[in-house]
């Protein structure tokens, strides 16, 4: 019997889950043993869970799961070291050169278990079969006109916090914009789930949306009508041959630019398309500015769905569970796809 243990998240400000009540129920009648972790965080209740069937195991348990068992969570797990002897389902952000993956892996080879990266299960396609995108555009383009809001003031963003619901946001929103003029912004990487997400919040909010996407920077730059935008909004995930949207010249040039929102918030990918910063921003601090005169803001947080983790983990849950169904045959299909991702990778491990 296939074996998942659903792990409690351990970072801060992460109360997203990858599997509701519903579809606990629905692997418990596939025939899956299912464990789930109590937390202190996570949206959804454990009784749901409960209610399901699941067996609830102590948070952050999981490192004396069955070796066996097949650990599925979204984000990082501690750093401490450890070498990693379980299967694992998560975002390992190991894939790009970081050099925080680099350890990840190493931890891995270490302990013999194997990463099966979230974002690189994909279907015959080659496309993602499920993603946080549109709840990371809707909250990246919400952070960052907050942080457009706080330079309003002459001050700079402070920290920001989850929300119950997106009608909690978008209240906020407005009440915060009450007495300004919309500013503009442009999205790159408008036709995504990312930049869907940000475009719709943008277009909630009153602001004028210049929506471009891979015809529009085919070229490969450079392009400086980015700077003529009040709020830069980046929806484009760092690959190889990814251009350059914004280099340090633009930034010490003449602009109207003074917010980049990097929803796809890579800043230490080699293919990062922003080179005027280095370090991703979090929830206590969400803005790192980096020029001062005229000021010019980036965000860059790295579980924004978080933000509003109901509806985002609702979606993504949903997406996410035919794969999880499958895991009976892990060797096969988008499983047997990222475990050859996952091997390529560790073959390229110094």
């Amino acid at each position: 019997m296939t074996h998942i243990w659903l792990r409690a998240e351990q970072r801060p400000n992460e109360d997203r889950t990858g599997l509701t009540p519903e579809g606990a129920k629905a692997l418990i009648d596939r025939g899956f043993r299912l464990t789930v972790e109590e937390s202190r965080s996570r949206i959804i209740p454990i009784d749901g869970y409960r209610a399901a069937g699941a067996e609830i195991a102590t948070e952050a348990s999981w490192p004396d799961a069955p070796r066996d068992a097949i650990v599925f969570g979204l984000k990082e797990l501690p750093e401490d070291g450890t070498p990693l002897v379980h299967r694992h389902i998560m975002f390992g952000h190991a894939f790009k050169g970081q050099p925080a993956g680099q350890v990840l892996l190493e931890r891995f080879r270490k302990g013999g278990g194997t990463l099966y990266d979230l974002e690189y299960l994909l279907n015959e396609d080659g496309r993602r079969v499920a993603a946080f995108g549109y709840w990371a555009g809707f909250a990246g383009a919400a952070v960052s006109l907050k942080c457009w809001l706080a330079q309003q003031a002459g001050t700079i963003c402070g920290p920001v916090a989850s929300y119950p619901n997106k009608t909690a946001l978008l209240d906020d929103l407005r009440a915060g914009l009450a007495g300004h003029t919309p500013p503009s912004a442009i999205v790159i990487g408008a036709l995504g789930r990312v930049g869907s997400g940000a475009s719709d919040l943008c277009t909630e909010m009153g602001m004028s949306v210049t929506k471009w996407d891979m015809a529009e920077t085919a070229h490969g730059g450079p392009f400086p009508q980015i700077a003529e935008h009040d709020i830069f909004l980046n929806a484009i995930l760092a690959m190889p041959g990814t251009p350059v949207f914004v280099p340090a010249s633009m930034a010490d040039g003449p602009r109207n630019l003074s917010v980049i929102g990097d929803i796809a918030c890579d800043p230490t990918s080699d293919f990062s398309p922003i080179k005027v910063y280095d370090r991703t921003t979090g929830w206590d601090a969400p803005a790192l500015r980096v020029r001062d005169t005229p000021p010019l803001d980036v965000t860059a947080i790295d579980n924004l769905p978080s933000l509003l983790p109901l509806e985002s983990s609702q979606d993504y849950a949903a997406q996410l569970l035919p794969s999880l169904l499958t895991l009976d045959a892990i060797d096969r299909g988008v499983w047997g796809r990222a475990k050859d991702i996952y091997d390529q990778h560790m073959g390229e491990l110094a």
